[in-house]
């Protein structure tokens, strides 16, 4: 069976037995919440949020990218959010890379280079003040006072905040 195959079987048990609000695209706390793509990050646990509750941004890092103010601009606009908070973790993959030497496996396995960047970093603490940055200069979005980042400790289930 494949992993596909899996999860189709597990939403057939699982059905509609979560709980939350399903009635409007608005998330009832008016937040959106970005984190890390990586699988230990359980966000709906981590904040005991039900369906409904949060607007969830994932991607590589958990980094405030062009993308990620999209996404963000749409959930404000339009969809009522005026909060964000922004989880990076520590033990992430985006360590054990750097720019220029993932870009260079890419082109050397394609013949292309990447135009978008891959964010590595270092410092997870950076990352986040970084991203932070981001949303808080960014034209797009209305609501940048309530914006507020942390980091995740994937052993312990502690949140540390970055101010």
């Amino acid at each position: 069976m494949t992993a596909i195959e899996e999860l189709i079987n597990r939403n057939k048990e699982l059905g509609l037995k979560a709980e939350g609000y399903r009635e409007s695209p608005e998330p009832q706390l008016h937040v959106s919440i970005l984190t890390c793509m990586d699988a230990r990050i359980r966000v709906f646990e981590i904040f005991g949020l039900n369906h409904g509750d949060a607007h969830i941004l994932r991607n590589a890092g958990g980094v405030v990218t062009d993308d990620m103010i999209r996404s963000l601009a749409l959930s404000q606009r339009k969809l009522g959010t005026r909060e964000v908070l922004i989880v990076q973790h520590t033990s992430c993959g985006l360590n054990l890379v750097t720019e220029d030497g993932f870009k260079d496996e890419l082109e050397a396995d394609t013949g292309l280079r990447p135009t978008w960047a891959v964010e590595a970093f270092s410092d997870v603490k950076d990352s986040v003040r970084r991203s932070m940055n981001r949303v808080r200069r960014s034209d797009f979005l209305p609501h940048t006072d309530q914006v507020r980042g942390f980091v995740y400790d994937v052993h312990t289930g502690a949140l540390t905040e970055v101010e």
